[in-house]
């Protein structure tokens, strides 16, 4: 499912925490962005129609929860940009990371023990 990236800030919230009422998701943004009511309210109608997040009726207001699951979304974005970058190939973005030393030592620790771990996995 495509969102676009002001969607996704919305889809944030309601992943931290739902269900919530619009003003209470306009609320935690006011934090964040710059956004008139408004903006938010169209927002929050555009991913209700694309079907990632769902709305219930409580009294007068609706409450929205996410229908999209964060790592669904985050699964499909990462595979569109390895894609799009470096033709679906993951060593091509370690070396573009570690060639503009943007990789910290914390980083490539990581790295080394997740490659041990599938190393270990493939055996």
């Amino acid at each position: 499912m495509q969102i676009s990236e002001a969607e996704s800030v919305v889809m944030d919230v309601l992943w931290r925490e739902h269900p919530l009422a619009a003003e209470d998701v306009v609320a935690a943004l006011a934090q964040r962005q710059d956004w008139q009511e408004a903006t938010i309210k169209t927002l929050l109608n555009r991913l209700l129609n694309k079907g990632a997040v769902r709305a219930q009726k409580q009294g007068r207001r609706y409450l929205y929860a996410p229908v999209l699951k964060r790592e669904d979304w985050v699964l499909e974005e990462s595979q569109g940009l390895l894609q799009r970058l470096f033709d679906g190939r993951v060593a091509p973005l370690v070396a573009h990371f570690s060639e503009q030393r943007k990789l910290s030592r914390k980083d490539i620790a990581e790295l080394r023990k997740l490659l041990e771990e599938l190393d270990d996995e493939q055996r």
